[in-house]
């Protein structure tokens, strides 16, 4: 077996590997002398076939199987051999495709090699967290957005009902005059706003007052889920029975035990303590941004150009998806990137190898648990399919890779968070959300 460089251009990497015949041989006889014992032919005892045979019959499939087996030895061992490690899976094709038994076997294998990554002086980085006390305004302001959450309903005298009202309704629903299962309530509260019932039902209840009647005509949604009413306009006779308009609920200890807590004060204490960890999300997602920029700056290295180009094709799809909504599907002209997704691939693909190198030689790990917790989380977002994403995590990979993949780097950026030197500031809460809003801009 033989290995010859045909390329060396930067990070581009292209080797000639040379299989002879007689190695070839050798690894065919080899693997039938091996299976000989168990195979078992008619006319023939089992372990009783004669090579001739053997090789007649299973020759083509075993030296298919030999093939595969000496490249792939001879692709790993070289990568062993130069500590080359591949920016992809390598390329290998056949070079003598002329090839028949007996001759030599030459294929060429081609890949880029990921860059030799500087050393970084983390300690020398210097970062600045900023800090936000929750006032007490904005601890009364949260109450104060509960209490709506949890208004009540009190009788509006005499008042036409507006939107955001309540009102009171008995209604009996027909479609070609004759009343429908299901169409029919009595005393049934409906806020008017909430878009609960039917398109357009609610709108033509506006201006009512306690004691009117009227008739509402709607059309079924052709969508909707009973194929009898699907589509079918309909009359609604609805009966006003009560007007009522919304009332904030009083912040008081009743109203902190329909959150869960103990009292008042300890609804406070609650709100303060999300407020805080809102602030401090928000606060390490600016301080990371920085630590980002910094390390932009300061380290160069040469970067795999397949993967740049990988890079700023799929920014550039994502971007065009994000200004053509309308279009769901992948059946649009193919999206050239820019030079500015160009630029920013390069950040991406910089930072991104420097952060993996970083953890890979600090054995950063992300644990089971915190997997568990990431899938968890992401499956709150498909309510009563939890089941059937947690089942399709676990049989696809680049799904768990797409999960894993922001968690390790966090959990590298907070080791650097530990190297570097942070000077805390206080700041206020509109500092904060300027420097937050500003991350969004760039």
């Amino acid at each position: 077996m033989q290995i010859t460089e045909t390329l060396n251009d930067g990070l581009k990497r292209e080797y000639q590997i040379t299989i002879t015949g007689d190695d070839l041989e050798a690894r065919v006889s080899q693997k039938l002398a091996e299976a000989q014992p168990e195979v078992q032919m008619k006319g023939f005892r089992k372990g009783k076939v004669p090579m001739a045979l053997l090789r007649k019959q299973f020759g083509p499939r075993v030296m298919g199987e030999a093939m595969q087996e000496a490249v792939d030895g001879a692709m790993q061992g070289h990568l062993e051999e130069t500590g080359d490690r591949p920016a992809a899976q390598p390329e290998i094709k056949m070079v003598n495709e002329d090839w028949k038994e007996g001759d030599d076997v030459v294929v060429s294998m081609v890949y880029e090699k990921l860059p030799e990554i500087p050393e970084v002086d983390y300690k020398a980085i210097k970062l600045e967290r900023m800090t936000v006390t929750p006032a007490e305004a904005d601890v009364d302001e949260a109450l104060k957005n509960l209490a709506e959450s949890a208004q009540n309903f009190a009788t509006k005298k005499g008042g036409k009902a507006a939107d955001g009202d309540q009102v009171v309704i008995d209604f009996v629903g027909k479609v070609d005059g004759e009343a429908f299962e299901g169409g029919s309530a009595e005393d049934y509260p409906l806020v008017l706003g909430s878009n609960s019932f039917i398109p357009g039902f609610e709108d033509q209840l506006i201006g009512l007052k306690k004691g009117e009647e009227k008739a509402v005509e709607v059309t079924f949604p052709e969508e909707y889920g009973a194929e009898t009413l699907a589509g079918k306009p309909a009359v609604f006779d609805v009966t006003v029975k009560e007007v009522k308009k919304p009332v904030p609920a009083e912040v008081d200890d009743e109203m902190a035990k329909k959150y869960g807590a103990e009292d008042l004060d300890a609804l406070k204490g609650q709100i303060t303590d999300r407020l805080k960890a809102e602030y401090t999300g928000a606060a390490r997602a600016v301080m990371k941004r920085k630590l980002l920029d910094q390390l932009d700056e300061i380290v160069t290295f040469e970067l795999p150009p397949s993967l740049v180009e990988a890079e700023a094709g799929q920014i550039a799809h994502q971007l065009w998806h994000e200004e053509n909504p309308e279009v769901q599907g992948h059946d649009h002209p193919e999206i050239e990137p820019t030079d500015e997704h160009k630029s920013l691939a390069e950040r991406r693909v910089k930072l991104g190898l420097l952060l993996a190198e970083l953890g890979q030689k600090n054995d950063v790990q992300v644990t089971d648990a915190e997997m568990t917790q990431a899938v968890m989380t992401q499956a709150r977002q498909y309510p009563g399919q939890e089941r059937a994403f947690f089942e399709f995590i676990q049989q696809n990979q680049a799904a768990q890779q797409q999960l894993r993949a922001p968690l390790f780097e966090d959990k590298v950026v907070d080791f650097v968070f530990e190297l570097s030197e942070i000077t805390e500031k206080e700041v206020s809460k509109d500092e904060l959300k300027a420097a937050v809003d500003a991350l969004e801009e760039e």
